[in-house]
């Protein structure tokens, strides 16, 4: 199990807890220090069975400059995660075939129970 993990989020924090309490053994990401390729992104977008548009942050900076309102693939969205990860929802929990994103944090629960 993994956590992709962003520590100055709050709702990201209170989902390390949630695992942290639930005794597995898990590893953390940090995903701003050390990116997804869009190889790993894909994969987490499939193990979500979520479009790329879903897992977007739209209030970000990065988005509301650079992205919004434009036409976009799905490929071309995860590209743009890919080169500024804090459009990443965040956090996503992973555990062998399934994910979770954390919002709110009692998400977590599905995997670990």
């Amino acid at each position: 199990m993994k956590i992709l993990h962003n520590p100055r989020c709050r709702k990201s924090r209170e989902g390390l807890k949630i695992l942290e309490e639930s005794g597995q053994d898990f590893t953390i990401v940090e995903y701003l220090k050390d990116p997804l390729t869009k190889e790993q992104l894909t994969d987490i977008l499939s193990k979500l069975n979520m479009r790329a548009i879903d897992l977007v942050r739209k209030n970000e900076k990065e988005w509301k400059e650079n992205f919004k309102g434009r036409e976009m693939s799905e490929e071309e969205i995860v590209a743009a995660m890919v080169s500024h990860p804090k459009l990443i929802e965040r956090p996503i929990v992973i555990s062998d075939g399934s994910a979770v994103v954390g919002r709110p944090p009692e998400n977590i629960h599905k995997l670990i129970d």
